[in-house]
């Protein structure tokens, strides 16, 4: 397995706080419902999402000190709030202290981190559908800080209420 180099963990721990940031957009000001909402029959709800975030993101986690990890359903949405992030710290430090064992950072980008941001898109269109969509943002100068994995993120330095809404598009 070819070093791993200082840049190679300080991009992968950016991403980790980008997965943080965008939960948290996703889920500040959702209505209670939201929880729970189905979309349809088989869908995940944002609850088992988040449960199922816990679980990518502690296989991930697993690679670098072994053992196994499976995540149980928490009773409250809150809960599983706060698990995601747990995992999230812990795979954070662990990027940074830990040698990489069974991955490359290419492949934990590519395998579990990207397939846990594309659970935050299913949990931000689940907002869209519950009927409160997430407000837009350009993320791309979002006020993201390496590390920051935890529920407190910053509030959005871009919010653009500019961009199309899919009845709006002119294709």
């Amino acid at each position: 397995m070819p070093p791993v180099t200082l840049a190679d963990r300080r991009l992968l721990r950016h991403f980790l706080a980008s997965i943080a940031y965008r939960i948290q957009k996703t889920l500040a000001g959702a209505p209670a419902s939201y929880a729970d909402f189905r979309a349809a029959p088989g869908v995940r709800t944002p609850h088992q999402l988040l449960r199922h975030m816990s679980d990518v993101l502690g296989y991930a986690r697993m690679t670098f000190s072994g053992g196994q990890w499976r995540a149980h359903s928490l009773p409250t949405f809150d809960e599983e709030i706060a698990r995601v992030h747990e995992q999230l710290d812990l795979l954070s430090q662990a990027v940074t202290t830990d040698e990489f064992r069974q991955f490359t950072p290419d492949q934990l980008l590519q395998g579990p981190l990207a397939d846990t941001m594309t659970h935050v898109g299913q949990l931000a269109m689940l907002r869209r559908l519950c009927g409160s969509p997430v407000p837009p943002e350009n993320f791309i100068i979002a006020d993201i800080r390496t590390g920051n994995v935890g529920t407190h993120q910053e509030p959005p330095t871009s919010a653009d209420g500019e961009w199309y809404d899919a009845e709006d598009e002119p294709w």
